[in-house]
């Protein structure tokens, strides 16, 4: 299987997709399925983004990304 990065909006909508089909009876195995990824990475993007919305996960990395430049001036 070839592995694919998601963005954030992207993970955010596939768990709200998740959501619509926990809610209509399915497993979790068969959500993982619908979305096409892994249980363990279902888990921990429901970890990491739960709850989240997308303008917050676009924040969110626009924060990580800045922390990141500012730790790297640091060590300079």
């Amino acid at each position: 299987m070839k592995r694919t990065r998601h963005t954030p909006e992207q993970i955010i909508r596939k768990l709200k997709t998740a959501e619509q089909l926990i809610a209509q009876g399915k497993t979790v195995v068969d959500v993982c399925r619908a979305l096409e990824v892994s249980q363990p990475t279902y888990h921990r993007w429901r970890q990491l983004y739960g709850g989240m919305q997308a303008e917050e996960a676009k924040r969110l990395t626009q924060l990580e990304k800045e922390n990141g430049r500012q730790i790297g001036r640091a060590h300079v």
